[in-house]
């Protein structure tokens, strides 16, 4: 059983604030600080250059993409060797993409939903414009099944929907789209650290996701790539970079790729980031995510009702109404949302905005308490009644809501 008590000490979370932003942003791990000290100090300091064969306690920082991508594999139900950490989801992405469709070379559509990141969408776009013949195709979200068709080449779907936290069905899709001989790549960034993922059982070819959410590996940790094992010798990444190559060091001029899942790797891995998500890694090691999606229902829950006692019609639920249709955040329309989350926010309680007008809020179970959803539900009550949120400061625009 999972001890949060534990794993909420575990982190600094700044007195007086109720922090529910880690799907946006998770909160920085008490030994984090220390571990990327350290790495700075004696390592870089200390090793220089050396690092790469003798940092990491030793071991080296050039294979810590591997070592860390399989603690994330025990995450989201990957099996040894399948996942690596390193660039950025977009980057990701665009990799699995481009393999995806070089699987399929006789079909041309890139099917997603309208509810996808639209980074992943940008992402598909640019791809597509660089080939010709292929298109991105997109529906609403319940849509998909029945867009599912011969000319489609990849299906990309983002697990859990960012605005409104609505999941999508993984083995379901999958199935449905493998069975049309459709290639499947999923965004886990809302699912990674929320809830329980079945990669290997529900076989998807591609994955990928960040680590900075509720990973709480800190702002601009890189992501990590999944690629099912069985495909991973024969996968054809279009970014062709230079630790992608069957020997980095051997300086090459013609492309070799790495053997399995090593094609995938690109740009030099980011050594402090990565001592950063290992301290974050160290508190996973010790939760098992059956009890992180119990819990997460259960603070998700009690904020819904609490909101809906206290603010009567004044917000109206944007996110499923059944727990286990949603992720492990729960949004709520309002027509001046974005005023409504920097007047709570002024109160202590740190949510986020998405556009039009959604007021979003994230549960983490490791550091996350039911007293706190709670008062955070008080207070968006008492800022309602009031109209509090109605004064010129709090409908100033911040480049980031």
């Amino acid at each position: 059983m999972t001890d949060f008590a534990a794993t909420r000490a575990s982190f600094f979370l700044p007195e007086g604030v109720i922090y529910l932003d880690g799907n946006s942003l998770g909160p920085l791990p008490r030994a984090a600080a220390d571990r990327v000290h350290d790495t700075v100090t004696e390592e870089w300091g200390k090793l220089l250059i050396r690092g790469w064969n003798a940092g990491a306690g030793g071991t080296g920082w050039m294979p810590q993409p591997d070592r860390l991508g399989d603690r994330i594999g025990r995450l989201i139900g990957a099996p040894a060797g399948s996942v690596a950490v390193g660039d950025t989801l977009s980057i990701k992405v665009f990799q699995c993409l481009a393999a995806a469709l070089a699987l399929r070379p006789d079909r041309s559509v890139i099917l997603s939903d309208t509810g996808n990141f639209p980074s992943d969408l940008y992402m598909a776009d640019g791809l597509t414009r660089l080939m010709q013949g292929k298109t991105v195709r997109t529906v609403a979200p319940e849509d998909v099944t029945a867009a599912l068709d011969e000319t489609i080449a990849v299906l990309m779907l983002t697990e859990v929907d960012y605005r409104t936290g609505r999941m999508h069905d993984m083995a379901q899709l999958t199935a449905a789209a493998q069975a049309k001989g459709i290639v499947v790549v999923w965004d886990l960034a809302h699912s990674a650290g929320a809830l329980p993922v079945d990669l290997q059982g529900c076989g998807p070819e591609f994955a990928a996701g960040c680590t900075y959410k509720y990973l709480n590996a800190g702002p601009g940790a890189p992501a990590f790539v999944y690629v099912r094992p069985d495909i991973a010798e024969h996968v054809q990444p279009a970014l062709a970079g230079w630790l992608g190559h069957a020997a980095p060091f051997d300086f090459d001029l013609t492309y070799r790729p790495g053997p399995g899942l090593a094609r995938m790797r690109v740009g030099t891995p980011a050594v402090l980031q990565m001592a950063a998500l290992e301290a974050a890694l160290d508190i996973w090691d010790r939760v098992d995510m059956k009890d992180v999606r119990a819990r997460s229902i259960t603070l998700s829950e009690r904020f819904i009702a609490e909101v809906e006692r206290n603010c009567g019609d004044e917000v109206a639920l944007a996110s499923p109404r059944d727990p286990h249709q949603r992720g492990s955040q729960v949004s709520f329309r309002h027509p001046e949302g974005y005023a409504v989350m920097q007047a709570l926010i002024a109160r202590g309680v740190i949510g986020d905005f998405r556009a039009p007008d959604r007021i979003r809020f994230g549960f983490a179970p490791l550091y996350n308490t039911e007293e706190e959803v709670v008062e955070a539900a008080r207070i968006l009550a008492d800022i309602l009644t009031h109209r509090s949120w109605d004064t010129p400061r709090f409908h100033a625009r911040a480049a980031v809501t």
